[in-house]
């Protein structure tokens, strides 16, 4: 607390009239961390609350040339790791890196392949090898090759990729998830994510795009032959042989198999990025135990239970699907749900010694950009590597504010309890940005190593003193007070207000309100209330808009697609070639402008 009362003292305080003033060290600025002179281990350490005995050191920020990491893994017998770089979602962008953690900073990164379609799995296989997941295919490589380009591998081919075809011959123009996250089991088993092209396919009924042989939002398993080894295709080859392991999911970017799975009864557990209802309770994220031929309910169920409104009559009266939710024989229920919009993207068991406190237990990493996400959780497991689920009421943390109630339509519900690794990783100003972990690593040494893509960093987590750890900080979002000051300033002005109004109405009631938030707008309200209400949900977002400054914020480059975050609304690209769209923008840039900093 000392260095961030020293920020705040010198920003009050002004120097002695009968002194010369004293000139405090600028801490150094690093993809958005103030950093000191403490390290974590040979890193800076980075202002992060973590459980006690535990740091973080920063090893590399965007000014090592990160643009979008997002995945890492250390390649075995040395002390490299190889890194993805999405570059954002656009194709050709993505780039695979090789870091040293031992050189000196700012030479800690090359470059190893570049020009690749979203690249974001990464695995050792069982020839020890490094494997990769782009858009349409899983690749193997060396990266300790003179050309490491050179010696690319497919092993998988043809997966459904940018535009998927849908079980009905339907040609989709965007898919929601196209990113191909793998894990390998210890007999060389792949299994592979293959997200759902839409967030609920509400328009379907069945859903095309879950259905027919190779449905998406599903689980693929490949099986390598005799040996172990998948042997490498060339174009045109058929891939090898495959089933569908599990359906109805979603979105499986974190796969975690217990290193004694397949064996009877260990445990294979996918991490759900559930539907983005837009409400902050629901729907809860999911742990799923995966065994072949269940269905795990997208898009007709969420939570435990629940039938999703859009599917309700369907779920009546289609003999296939008839009470899917309810019906055990098909739909398996989640081991656990999850805290909801957490956004889990990472998942493994913890095996090594460094932290013994952590052997055997369940990592998860928390992406999500919502109060529940930016922290990583650990479950206590049984020995087939389950988590006990507790009788309700079970609670889940929430970023500056009291925790909160599992719950299922209003109901608490039993779920596993879990501990936090990383629990303060909220914004503060001039200390820290919001985190947004998404892929991990254990290295050789037992060190716990993130990729962390919305601040475009490589993290370590290592052991010190519990007298050294980082408490907890005050959250730095704009307090109610302020909220009411800068709304009541933009209402009064009435150009402000009437291109307030034009935002609520084209912009955000048009294209926005049923993705990720209902905005705060209620059934009955005014068009005055809907804007007061939108703009105050505005102003208390992490980084959306900075008063005064239009092109300061993420909401302006959200919606023009402007760095590696995508692109938003889904249709924004299409969206973008609308000169009444564009003008829409500009609406919203001098609305944004015109606020009293």
């Amino acid at each position: 607390m000392r260095f961030h009362a020293a920020l705040i003292a010198a920003a009050l305080c002004g120097p002695a009239h009968a002194q010369a003033p004293v000139t405090a060290p600028v801490p150094a600025l690093k993809s958005g961390y103030a950093l000191n002179a403490e390290k974590c281990g040979p890193y800076p350490k980075l202002r992060i609350t973590l459980r006690p005995g535990y740091c973080a050191g920063l090893v590399a920020s965007k000014d090592d040339g990160l643009i979008f990491p997002r995945t890492l893994v250390q390649v075995p017998d040395t002390r490299f790791f190889v890194v993805v770089d999405m570059g954002g979602w656009d194709p050709k962008k993505g780039r695979l890196l090789l870091l040293d953690p031992d050189a000196p900073e700012g030479k800690r990164l090359k470059v190893l392949i570049r020009g690749l379609d979203v690249p974001h799995g990464l695995g050792v296989g069982p020839d020890r090898r490094i494997y990769a997941g782009v858009v349409d295919k899983i690749v193997r490589f060396d990266p300790l090759a003179a050309d490491p380009a050179a010696s690319v591998e497919a092993i998988v081919q043809g997966l459904p990729g940018f535009q998927p075809v849908l079980s009905n011959g339907t040609k989709l123009a965007h898919n929601n998830h196209p990113l191909k996250h793998f894990v390998f089991d210890r007999t060389g088993r792949l299994f592979v994510n293959i997200g759902a092209p839409t967030d609920a396919c509400a328009a379907q009924k069945p859903c095309a795009a879950g259905e027919g042989a190779s449905p998406l939002a599903a689980v693929w398993m490949f099986t390598p032959p005799a040996g172990g080894i998948f042997p490498a295709l060339r174009p045109g080859d058929k891939n090898p042989p495959h089933e569908v392991f599990g359906r109805g999911l979603r979105n499986s970017m974190a796969l975690a198999p217990h290193p004694r799975f397949p064996d009877e009864g260990f445990a294979f557990l996918q991490g759900e990025n559930a539907r983005d209802l837009p409400e902050a309770s629901r729907p809860n994220e999911e742990l799923n135990p995966l065994v072949p031929g269940k269905h795990y309910g997208w898009p007709y169920c969420y939570d435990l239970a629940t039938v999703s409104a859009e599917y309700a009559a369907f779920l009546k009266t289609n003999p296939a699907y008839r009470n899917l939710c309810a019906n055990t024989a098909l739909y398996r229920q989640p081991h656990t749900v999850m805290p909801p919009h957490g956004a889990p993207l990472g998942m493994l068991y913890y095996g090594a010694g460094k932290f013994p406190e952590l052997k055997d237990k369940l990592i998860v990493s928390l992406h999500g950009y919502r109060p529940t996400g930016s922290r990583i959780i650990v479950y206590d497991t049984d020995a087939q590597g389950f988590p006990a689920v507790s009788a309700a009421p079970v609670r889940y943390n929430v970023s500056c504010g009291p925790s909160e109630i599992f719950a299922e339509n209003g109901k608490p519900i039993a779920a596993a309890r879990y501990t936090e690794l990383i629990s303060g990783w909220h914004k503060v100003t001039g200390v820290r940005p919001q985190g947004a972990p998404v892929g991990m690593a254990v290295a050789a040494d037992g060190a716990i190593w993130l990729a962390e893509d919305k601040n475009q960093s490589l993290i370590r987590i290592d052991a010190e003193p519990e007298s050294a750890a980082v408490g907890p900080l005050p959250c730095g979002a704009r307090t109610p007070a302020q909220i009411t000051a800068l709304a009541d300033r933009a209402m009064k002005d009435a150009e402000s207000h009437k291109r307030l109004t034009q935002v609520r109405a084209q912009l955000i009631e048009r294209h926005c309100i049923g993705c990720h938030a209902d905005f705060d707008i209620k059934r009955g309200m005014t068009d005055t209330q809907k804007d007061t209400a939108v703009l105050r949900f505005i102003l208390a977002q992490d980084g959306w808009i900075y008063p005064g400054n239009p092109e300061g914020g993420r909401l302006h480059n959200r919606v023009r697609g402007i760095g590696a975050e995508k692109l938003m609304p889904p249709d924004g690209e299409r969206l973008l070639n609308d000169p009444a769209y564009k003008a829409l923008l500009t609406t919203l840039d001098q609305f944004v402008a015109k606020i009293p900093k």
